[in-house]
């Protein structure tokens, strides 16, 4: 009997493995979904004498989208996001993580700026309460300042389309 349990563990962990290769490494549950959005206030990208706070959108449905200027991911969505603002579905908002100011905005004079504003996370710390796992990542919240929806990854006109924009419609609807 004994002479198995190493076929029994095998196969066992073979199992693991196979269901672990299933899965789609985008759909990391977030523990922060229909939870409060974390509280944050921080200076703007553009103006840090100003500030932005997330209370300032309660009554909004809204997208935050995380991102740097050196984030590889970023420059893939960046044409996406910007084709989302010229249509004023939704306003996007961005979180600048673990950047430079400098950086950050010599990277949106060149690609050009999607956001109604960016906060400035030059710590990394309200990236930390959001529980980013890397740059991008978007949320949709909503009129409460409930998180909906975190989208790892770059936002793709799939997942707009397929996800964010008929959350977003849903939301605002309410």
């Amino acid at each position: 009997m004994m002479r198995f349990w190493p076929f029994v563990a095998f196969a066992v962990l073979a199992g693991f493995l196979y269901v672990g290769l299933g899965l789609n490494p985008h759909e990391v549950p977030s523990p922060l979904i229909n939870k409060l959005a974390p509280a944050f206030t921080l200076p703007q990208l553009h103006n840090p004498a100003k500030q932005f706070s997330s209370q300032d959108m309660k009554g909004k449905v809204w997208l935050l989208n995380v991102w740097a200027s050196w984030c590889v991911s970023c420059r893939e969505e960046h044409p996406v996001l910007m084709a989302l603002s010229r249509q004023n579905i939704v306003p996007i908002y961005g979180l600048d993580y673990k950047d430079k100011n400098e950086d950050g905005e010599a990277w949106l004079r060149n690609g050009g700026d999607p956001y109604t504003m960016i906060a400035s996370d030059t710590e990394g710390r309200i990236g930390i309460d959001y529980g980013v796992y890397g740059v991008p990542e978007t949320y949709v919240i909503d009129k409460q300042g409930v998180i909906r929806y975190k989208q790892i990854g770059p936002v793709t006109h799939q997942s707009l389309r397929e996800t964010i924009l008929p959350l977003v419609a849903e939301l605002q609807a309410k």
